[in-house]
């Protein structure tokens, strides 16, 4: 029997899913467990990360059942949550404290003392990162400062630390391999992007000791397998990515200058810049985009906070029942140029501006401007932050963002065709709008299927990436260029 399926395992936020996939990127079929969140006290999220095992073992038994192909899945891919970690017991395997989330903001204070001590030019020209809580390598400081003993432990040789691929991987192979990818690794605060190993210079500075540490392999690499007990036999593991950077294979965005952004929560957009590590001078984040054959690719990232959760905030907030068809419909009804701009900053405001004591506005209220003219303006904001994102594209990367430059875009706000044109129409780009949203999903199912021999490079396994349609700005210029001006004037007003 040929064996040429694709096992994707996504271990995301709010859920962990696994989807099979056809060497065509077709899904055959897919299961879901949703995943807990708990918040011990404000600005801390926290996940079980043997609950995370348990469902990432559960989804990959029932995917494969509800296919009854099991045994033609040639290889499994993961994605993850990124910048999420855990520490455990080398030789139990039992967590020493509960996987601290990308979202928690415990170490903030950690971070702030850093900035002031005049450290972030220097991490941010080591890492391509900000000093920010977002990232790993002060959560894990953290754990090893706070439970006792656990610093000791660590720089013994006892305790090892990872990423959510590195817990699972470690779990699915029975502690055989210790390994995470370059682009998770590079999310970490303590990995030299130029260099692609852990930095002892950074490693210092966090006070990690380098004991704790996986091994970083390629994006398409030998990961081991996976016990055969859980799906019947051993099943290689020859793909790993974190979500971002899988959801920009999965777009086929591995060129220079291809770009994607997903809309959900919040949205994250990433444009590959080839070879060259671009600086970013409008602090952006300069990433891994993958790692093949030891070649590195750069990514530029930027990062809004709110996107889909402001469309949200319109029924929960405003009271606009129905759910985001309602409010798309409602918005639809606004008049014409009413010029209503609302500035999400719910949490802050994301990239370009990095201002997280921000807070959100609604501005341009005249006697006539009601629900519709607000809720219009809220599915603007998405996309006028995007067009924030772009122009710092543009100014970063100016070699990559070519004249044919188009943003691809999946995730659930992209699933409506006037929120896209929408989009088109106020960052002056074309949009192109895939058929099927599970991207992150599908590009490590792509890495991993290269990893199996299945393609013959990355190239090929791009051409498996969803259909899609492209929609062009509709509008005139000086429109344009009037909205964005209206938010430029907005945005400063929320920055306390």
């Amino acid at each position: 029997m040929a064996q040429d399926l694709i096992l994707a395992l996504d271990q995301g936020t709010t859920s962990t899913r696994a989807i099979l996939f056809d060497l065509a990127g077709r899904p055959l079929a897919e299961a879901s467990r949703p995943l807990r969140q708990s918040y011990p006290r404000d600005g801390w999220v926290e996940h079980d990360a043997e609950e995370i095992y348990a469902a990432c073992v559960a989804v990959l038994r029932e995917a494969t059942e509800k296919s009854g192909r099991g045994d033609e899945v040639a290889a499994i891919g993961i994605t993850n949550q990124r910048e999420t970690v855990v520490i455990w017991d080398r030789k139990t395997g039992r967590p020493i404290h509960p996987a601290i989330v990308w979202q928690d903001r415990r170490t903030a204070d950690v971070c702030a003392s850093l900035k002031e001590a005049g450290h972030e030019p220097r991490v941010t020209e080591v890492t391509g990162l900000l000093l920010d809580p977002y990232f790993s390598g002060t959560k894990i400081a953290w754990i090893l400062d706070k439970v006792p003993g656990a610093r000791a432990r660590a720089e013994a040789g006892e305790l090892l630390a990872g990423t959510m691929d590195c817990w699972v991987i470690w779990r699915l192979t029975a502690g055989a391999v210790h390994a995470t990818d370059a682009t998770n690794a590079s999310r970490t605060l303590l990995f030299d992007i130029a260099a692609q190993d852990w930095s002892a210079e950074m490693l210092d500075l966090f006070k990690v000791p380098a004991a704790l540490l996986p091994k970083v392999l390629d994006c398409v690499d030998d990961y081991g397998a996976t016990q055969a007990q859980i799906l019947g036999r051993e099943v290689p593991i020859r793909g790993v990515a974190g979500d971002q950077q899988a959801a920009l294979m999965g777009q086929g965005c591995v060129a220079p200058g291809q770009m994607k952004a997903t809309y959900g929560t919040g949205c994250f957009m990433l444009i590959n810049t080839g070879e060259e590590r671009a600086v970013s001078h409008a602090r952006l984040l300069t990433t891994v985009a993958a790692r093949v054959n030891g070649r590195t690719t750069y990514a530029l990232e930027g990062s809004i906070f709110v996107a889909g959760a402001a469309i949200q905030w319109l029924g929960e907030g405003l009271g606009v029942t129905g759910g985001p068809r309602a409010a798309e419909a409602l918005a639809r009804a606004a008049k014409a140029d009413h010029g209503v701009v609302v500035v999400p900053a719910f949490t802050g405001l994301g990239a370009p501006w990095w201002d997280a004591e921000a807070r959100g506005g609604i501005f341009g209220l005249t006697r006539d401007a009601g629900l519709p003219e607000i809720a219009a303006a809220t599915f603007d904001s998405c996309a006028l932050q995007s067009r924030d994102l772009i122009e710092a594209m543009r100014t970063d990367a100016p070699s990559a963002f070519g004249e044919a430059a188009q943003l691809r875009i999946d995730g659930g706000m992209s699933k409506s065709v006037w929120f896209s044109q929408r989009l088109a129409d106020l960052t002056g780009i074309p949009v192109r709008r895939a058929s099927y949203q599970e991207t992150t999903a599908l590009g490590a199912a792509l890495f991993a299927g290269v990893g199996a021999g299945l393609y013959a490079s990355v190239e090929e396994a791009a051409e498996a990436s969803p259909a899609a349609e492209t929609l062009t700005p509709s509008i005139k210029p000086h429109e344009r260029e009037a909205a964005y001006a209206r938010w430029l004037d907005a945005v400063p007003r929320v920055r306390l």
